[in-house]
C-alpha cells in the first residue's frame, strides 16, 4: 500500500505570463515519470481560480506578472490554500526578492536559468514537505541572516515590527512604546523598506521565523 502512494505523481502547475516558458517547462516537466503538468496560468487571478478547481501539489509561480505579481499570489495562496506548494521560478536574482518570497510563504526559489535537474529537485524537495533555494540564493541568505541579524533592524525598529506583526496601528504603536504617531509612522516605513514586506501577514512571518512572537 505505502509503495502505491509513493508511486503518486506530483500534480503541477505552471504560472508565467510568457506562454513560450510555459511550454518550455511542460515539455521539461512533462517528460519526467513522476511529474504531471495538470495546469497552467498566465496571471495570479487565473491562477486562484485553478489552484481552487485542481488543487496542484506543488506551484511554479513567476514573480513578475501582470495584474497580481507572484509575491501577492503566493502570500493569498499561503492562506486561502495551505496544502499547495508554491516553488519560486523567477529571474529576479536580487535579495530583497527571496526575503519577500520567503515572507509571503514559499517553499522555495529557484532561478530560471537553473538546469532541469535543479527544477526538478526543487519540485520533489518541495512536494515532500521541504524546502529548496537556488545554490546562489541561498548563500545570499545566509550571509544576511549572519552578517545582519535582523535584516538590520535597529532594536526600536524591532519593537515596532514586532507590535505591527500583532496587528496594532500606529496610534496604538506610539502609546505603547511612549512615542509621537509620526514617529512611528516613520519607523514602520523604515521596518517595511528594510525588509521589502508590504502586508501584516507578511511581517507576522518575519518576526515568527526569528523567535519575536
Amino acid at each position: 500500500m505505502n509503495d502505491a502512494v509513493s508511486t503518486l505523481p506530483v500534480r503541477l502547475m505552471l504560472v508565467d505570463d510568457h506562454p513560450l516558458v510555459r511550454d518550455g517547462l511542460r515539455a521539461r516537466l512533462g517528460a519526467v515519470a513522476h511529474l504531471e503538468v495538470i495546469g497552467e496560468a498566465s496571471n495570479g487571478h487565473e491562477a486562484l481560480l485553478c489552484a481552487a478547481e485542481l488543487c496542484p501539489d506543488v506551484m511554479l509561480v513567476d514573480i513578475g506578472m501582470k495584474e497580481m505579481n507572484g509575491l501577492e499570489l503566493t502570500e493569498r495562496l499561503s492562506q486561502a490554500h495551505p496544502a499547495i506548494r508554491v516553488l519560486i521560478l523567477s529571474m529576479y536574482d536580487t535579495p530583497e526578492y527571496y526575503s519577500r518570497a520567503i515572507a509571503a510563504g514559499a517553499k522555495g526559489y529557484v532561478l530560471k536559468d537553473a538546469g532541469s535537474h535543479e527544477i526538478i529537485a526543487a519540485i520533489d524537495a518541495v512536494a515532500a514537505g521541504g524546502s529548496y533555494y537556488s545554490t546562489e540564493v541561498a548563500r545570499t541568505l545566509f550571509a544576511q541572516r549572519h552578517a545582519q541579524p535582523g535584516h538590520g533592524l535597529s532594536e526600536r525598529e524591532r519593537e515596532v515590527l514586532i507590535l505591527l506583526a500583532q496587528g496594532l496601528s500606529n496610534k496604538a504603536i506610539a502609546l505603547q512604546l511612549d512615542i509621537s504617531v509620526r514617529t512611528a509612522e516613520t519607523h514602520r516605513l523604515s521596518v517595511r523598506r528594510k525588509l521589502g514586506i508590504d502586508s501584516a501577514a507578511g511581517l507576522a512571518k518575519f518576526a515568527i521565523e526569528h523567535g519575536w512572537l
